[in-house]
């Protein structure tokens, strides 16, 4: 794809965006669930990996969801609509935690079997059960800078929106983030891409 191309599929999906989300402030049903189904897997990944208590994900997604179908008027676009909503929810992720007053459950009784799908070798098995188990030693806040730059491409400054700090308060955290990786995983970087 040129980048021309890719930058018309960007206008385009941009567009079609701001097209749903006027159909949602006219409170269209419809045009909401296709919003919610939309940003559901991006937020429940981000969540499970910001939470890691599997039964608190839906209800903070579904939180999250509820402010922009209650308050979509205050999203005044000088960001990207997924840079406020992650926002929101990453906000009610943290809150979630304040109020609860339990030890984190163990990863390993919802791990994924990367090992099920054919495709999936054994040494790419490895490798992500060794990342899984690193990022989970991370604090929420380096957990969701790692996990916001890598897993949702986000940049720096829309990272800084979502968790309403400065950029160079989340290139600190990246930093801090990264040497603890480097420290919880064994081998040569090499070994981990």
């Amino acid at each position: 794809m040129t980048a021309a191309t890719a930058e018309q599929q960007d206008s385009a999906e941009a567009d079609a965006e701001a097209t749903l989300l006027e159909r949602v402030r006219d409170r269209d049903r419809r045009a909401f669930e296709m919003l919610y189904r939309a940003y559901h897997a991006r937020l429940w990944r981000f969540l499970h990996k910001l939470l890691r208590r599997p039964h608190l994900i839906e209800e903070v997604l579904n939180d999250a969801m509820f402010v922009v179908w209650s308050r979509l008027d205050t999203f005044d676009g000088r960001s990207r609509f997924s840079t406020w909503l992650f926002g929101i929810a990453y906000r009610q992720g943290l809150a979630a935690l304040r109020r609860l007053d339990e030890p984190i459950d163990d990863e390993r009784q919802d791990a994924i079997d990367y090992t099920a799908a054919p495709e999936v070798g054994a040494e790419a098995a490895r490798v992500r059960r060794g990342l899984d188990a690193a990022l989970a030693t991370l604090s929420p806040t380096h957990r969701a800078v790692v996990e916001l730059t890598y897993f949702h491409e986000f940049g720096y400054r829309e990272i800084a929106a979502i968790m309403g700090c400065p950029p160079d308060t989340v290139k600190t955290r990246m930093f801090h983030a990264r040497r603890h990786l480097r420290a919880a995983l064994s081998g040569e970087p090499d070994d981990w891409y």
